[in-house]
């Protein structure tokens, strides 16, 4: 096999790995997102639940509980970044969540920011 043959396949195979390596990461950022909305949803639901569990919770208390859930796959939230809207009736309460985020992914020599929202619908 040619010198120049070989510089053309391991360049080749260095831009396939650098193109499969962005992939995952982006990949698993949008898997933690979607994964981040179920977590939103139960959140919610238990916020405005009619048993109980989290009816005396406060909007922090709801917040908190999200930076939590959202920790747990690695996605860094302030409170801030988290709203929490009440509504429904005297009898059946609901909770709506929403927070937005960024991300960075990162290949060498370059890094790129993604934009992320989740709801709780």
């Amino acid at each position: 096999m040619p010198v120049v043959a070989k510089v053309k396949f391991i360049v080749g195979l260095i831009f396939f790995l650098l193109i499969l390596s962005t992939g995952w990461q982006i990949a698993s950022c949008e898997l933690a997102n979607i994964q981040l909305k179920d977590e939103l949803h139960d959140v919610a639901i238990m916020g405005g639940s009619e048993i109980g569990l989290l009816a005396g919770a406060s909007d922090d208390d709801l917040r908190d509980s999200v930076i939590r859930r959202a920790a747990e796959h690695r996605i860094r939230l302030r409170r801030e970044q988290i709203i929490v809207r009440r509504g429904g009736t005297e009898t059946r309460h609901t909770v709506f969540l929403a927070t937005k985020y960024k991300t960075r992914v990162s290949i060498p020599g370059l890094s790129l920011v993604i934009h992320f929202s989740a709801t709780s619908e």
